[in-house]
């Protein structure tokens, strides 16, 4: 497996991107339906909402399908990614707007919500802290995030077995045994995965309260938490 950054550049692969979440993530769909239903517990019919980590553009399709309403920025370090995403959300695109880069490229908002899906564990440690805060500076007061990614037991023994049972869960999805093997590897050596006790850590110390976890799948785990009502 090529380092993420290589991978999200070069368009062959980028081409096949919609292939691997639904067979890497448990319960890919119903992740995405539930961060849409999070959200709309709070965020009117015309909300706008950001979306960190847009590349490809599943869950701005899924959201702007099912809320006609919805405004979305969609911020994405990848050229690539994001013409994928263009792509996706097709007729769609009309209510989203694509920026290329990292949080900082991000509109000032205020935003109505936002999500972080299958994002966070390609940040580095020593940024992740000021992503999360640059999200929550941009949301509304109550306004909610919804994130997902990489997030397991951190102990060497307990961190070999939770890699094993991600390896299990693609081969049983058909993906190459081979593949999935060398996808471990990468993953072990190159992402910057916490315990699920760190990244909620990381949710509060960047200023969100209400900090619940919504969504268990194996390796992933999601967490709903809310800007405070008045900084």
């Amino acid at each position: 497996m090529s380092k993420p950054a290589d991978v999200f550049a070069d368009p062959e692969a980028v081409s096949r991107y919609a292939e691997g979440p639904p067979r890497l993530v448990p319960g890919f769909a119903d992740l995405q339906r539930m961060a849409r239903l999070l959200i709309a517990e709070r965020a009117a019919d015309d909300a706008r909402v950001l979306v960190v980590g847009a590349g490809g553009g599943l869950e701005l399709k899924v959201f702007a399908e099912s809320q006609s309403g919805w405004q979305f920025d969609g911020v994405d370090p990848s050229a690539e990614m994001l013409k994928l995403a263009e792509a996706t959300v097709g007729s769609l695109g009309s209510r989203v707007r694509l920026h290329q880069g990292y949080i900082d490229v991000a509109p000032e908002g205020p935003f109505d919500a936002a999500t972080c899906l299958l994002t966070l564990h390609f940040v580095a440690l020593d940024e992740r802290l000021r992503t999360v805060r640059e999200i929550r500076r941009r949301l509304k007061p109550g306004a909610p995030l919804i994130v997902a990614h990489f997030s397991f037991p951190q102990g060497e023994a307990e961190r070999a077995l939770w890699l094993s049972r991600y390896v299990s869960f693609a081969v049983s999805s058909g993906v190459d045994s081979a593949s999935a093997a060398n996808a471990r590897s990468a993953i072990a050596a190159q992402l910057p995965i916490l315990s699920p006790e760190q990244d909620e850590a990381i949710l509060r110390d960047a200023g969100f309260t209400d900090v619940s976890l919504f969504y268990t799948g194996f390796t992933f785990r999601g967490w709903v938490a809310y800007a405070p009502a008045s900084d």
